[in-house]
Order: structure tokens, then C-alpha cells, then sequence
């Protein structure tokens, strides 16, 4: 098994599509039809099942593509550990986050990064947590900002950023504004709330917080965006339970501390592989956020 022939199948796994999946990389579409076939060949078991309009992964290539994303990323962290050691940072640095992330200003972090190695291309995606935690353990991310829980991969290191507590935010003409007084899960019952999709962390955090209490809800207006959010507590449609940083977002909403969650908090890191698959680039990243000089 050579390296091109994984690097082929992860393209086409990608593209879903060989003709797509050539022309990125260059090579002729026998050629890479030829390096997939002597693949499935060599692991004697078809990796693709072949339509006129595209191609979807078997369920011996789904389990294949986990591990040549890993070995591939293995293999540009060693080119880029080389490089390193002769004194240069080059290569890509692939990070992810959770919007509105606590604890680090992450604009400033990447314009600091990219002033000391200009070398280095930076690539960011924003994904939930869940789906962040997910891209780390599979080497598609170098690092990720995200909203540490129990369920994360076991192989990934959690670096803390902050915690705080779960605030409750509501339209000023709402009645748990008008009392105004700290509420715990209990009083929120019979509420409608405004909340992210299940991946976000804000959202599992609220989650694990009412179950603990014991406490059902509903939550009617689901959104991808913190503005989004805020726009619909703003229309007095719903009240949400946020980190509480949140609060200084829309300084119109009525913000009310939500006591009586156990150990519930929300809590932000930076999570990373383990030290010996950490990229160059990842550490270089994890020196600046510690006030270094890398």
C-alpha cells in the first residue's frame, strides 16, 4: 500500500466523484480509477460502490478513510516536524472553534501566529463541539476551541481556557424579568426556549444542567448562530440559558444567574491530540496562547 494510493482514495471519498477527484490532483481519471482498484485489490474488498452520477463509500471504506486520514495526517505532521527542526515552520495549521469561544480572542491569536510564521497556511472551520472533538481525534484538525465534556474522544488532551456559569437570558417585559430574581431549572419549567443545534456546547451544557435536575424541556426555536439566538430572545419569542459572557452580547436582554445546576458549568479548552501526534504548527499555536514567544 503506498501513501498516493491512500491520498487517491481519500480525494475520491471526498468528492464522491472521479472526474472531481482527479482534476484536483492532477492526475489522469484511469490513472487514479487504476491506483483505487489496485487499493481494493490489495485489501481485496470494494472500497466505492460506482454510479454514472457519483460514488459512496462501502462500509470497508468508510472504516478505511478514518484510518488514511490519520496516517496522512501523521505524514505532513512528520514533514512538518523536519522542517521545523531546520528552523522553519511551514505547512498548514488546522484549527477549528466553536463560535463566541470564551477565554481566548482568537482573531488576535491567528494575526499574532501568522506575523511569526508566514510560512505556516492557516485553515479554520466553525463547527459545533462535538463535531470539532470529532475532527481532532481523526487528525483532520490540529487543534480545536471547544466546550470540554465526558463524551470527547479519549485520546484528546484538554487544555483549560475558562469556566463560568449558565445564564439566563430574557426580553425585558418577560415575567422572570419583571421578578428578577436568580432562578434554577425548576423555575423554568413550562418555558419556551431558544437554543443551538445539540452539537453546540452552550446547548449540551444546558442540557446536562436541566437533566441533572431533573427537569424536562422543550426546546422550540433551534438556531446555528449566536445572533440568531439573541435576535429571537430579543422578539420576546423564548428565553435561552447561555455561558454567561453571553450576557454583554445585547446589553437590551434581561440576564438572570442560574443556580442550583450541581457542578454544571461551562467550560471552554483548547483540545489536542496526544503530544507526540501534535503538529509543529499546533504547538507553535498552544506557546503563543501561553503568553511564549514560539
Amino acid at each position: 500500500m503506498e501513501l498516493r494510493h491512500l491520498q487517491h482514495f481519500v480525494a475520491v471519498a471526498e468528492d464522491q466523484h472521479f472526474t472531481r477527484a482527479a482534476e484536483r490532483l492532477l492526475v489522469s481519471q484511469s490513472g487514479l480509477s487504476a491506483s483505487i482498484r489496485s487499493l481494493e485489490r490489495e485489501l481485496q474488498t470494494p472500497l466505492f460502490v460506482r454510479t454514472t452520477r457519483r460514488v459512496t463509500l462501502t462500509e470497508a471504506g468508510r472504516a478505511l478513510l478514518v484510518e488514511a486520514e490519520r496516517i496522512l495526517a501523521q505524514v505532513r505532521a512528520a514533514h512538518e516536524a523536519v522542517a521545523a527542526v531546520q528552523g522553519v515552520l511551514r505547512g498548514t495549521l488546522a484549527l477549528g472553534a466553536e463560535q463566541c469561544i470564551a477565554g481566548v480572542h482568537l482573531a488576535e491569536l491567528l494575526a499574532d501566529f501568522r506575523r511569526r510564521h508566514p510560512d505556516v497556511e492557516i485553515r479554520l472551520r466553525q463547527w459545533g463541539s462535538a463535531a470539532l472533538a470529532e475532527e481532532v481525534a481523526a487528525g483532520r484538525l490540529d487543534l480545536a476551541f471547544a466546550y470540554r465534556t465526558h463524551t470527547d474522544p479519549d485520546q484528546l488532551r484538554s487544555v483549560a481556557l475558562t469556566s463560568e456559569p449558565m445564564t439566563v437570558l430574557c426580553h425585558p417585559d418577560h415575567r422572570l424579568a419583571r421578578a428578577g430574581t436568580p432562578l434554577n431549572p425548576h423555575d423554568l419549567g413550562g418555558e419556551v426556549f431558544v437554543d443551538f443545534h445539540p452539537d453546540w456546547g452552550p446547548r449540551r451544557a444546558t442540557d446536562t444542567a436541566f437533566a441533572a435536575a431533573g427537569v424536562r424541556r422543550t426546546v422550540a426555536l433551534e438556531v446555528n448562530d449566536v445572533h440568531s439566538l439573541l435576535d429571537l430572545v430579543d422578539e420576546n419569542l423564548g428565553i435561552a440559558v447561555v455561558p454567561q459572557h453571553f450576557r454583554h452580547k445585547r446589553a437590551a436582554l434581561t440576564a438572570l444567574p442560574l443556580k442550583d445546576t450541581g457542578e454544571s458549568v461551562y467550560e471552554s479548552v483548547v483540545l489536542v491530540p496526544p503530544e507526540e501526534a501534535t503538529s509543529p504548527a499546533a504547538r507553535a499555536l498552544m506557546a503563543l496562547l501561553d503568553g511564549g514567544q514560539a
